[in-house]
């Protein structure tokens, strides 16, 4: 049974994942919403200015009002503004189940940084709010996003065709993987 609580606060060594602020426009534009390169394997196009960003976080914050709604804005400590974001994308309630999503500036990739948000939102989808199962998937050409989603722990599930469009209008494939909450739970 699942206890939903919404975005609550995660600490982690180098990152606080948080609900978004009104103040976080401009940083999420400039370091990462603008760049065509990082959304490119999104659902979204880049954004071409702040206030089209602002317009996107004002409704976000309005729908922290669901305790169903996890969307958090990913602050790297040392630099003190927000770097990227994950959020839980899908709840597939006839399961308790969730698929997670992200991106990150390009300036901050490859770094562990996703890595690092995605464990701890992984510990929290299972630990605070009881999930059983949690899901992600990358449009294939994303190698980088997969190893993210790897090192996480999820098992390989499996490949749509054709299944997502990019923002170019490409047909990609989409690779799934998941990992179960009795996986998570046996691990050392």
């Amino acid at each position: 049974m699942l206890t939903h609580k919404g975005t609550k606060v995660i600490e982690t060594e180098r990152l606080l994942l948080r609900p978004y602020r009104s103040s976080d426009a401009g940083a999420m534009f400039r370091n990462w919403a603008s760049e065509r390169e990082v959304t490119k394997y999104l659902t979204w196009n880049a954004h071409r200015s702040a206030a089209q960003t602002e317009a996107v976080i004002t409704r976000w914050i309005e729908e922290y009002g669901s305790l169903e709604r996890y969307n958090w804005v990913i602050v790297l400590k040392e630099l003190g503004e927000p770097v990227g974001a994950i959020d839980v994308v899908h709840i597939y309630k006839s399961v308790d189940g969730a698929e997670v999503g992200y991106c990150l500036g390009g300036k901050w990739q490859n770094k562990g940084i996703m890595t690092e948000a995605f464990k701890a939102v992984i510990k929290y989808l299972f630990e605070e709010i009881g999930f059983l199962h949690i899901r992600a998937g990358y449009a294939a050409p994303n190698l980088a996003s997969g190893r993210v989603i790897q090192k996480c722990g999820l098992t390989y599930e499996g490949t749509l065709r054709s299944f997502f469009r990019s923002v170019s209008g490409e047909l990609l494939d989409v690779c799934y993987y998941s990992i179960l909450r009795e996986e998570y739970c046996s691990r050392d």
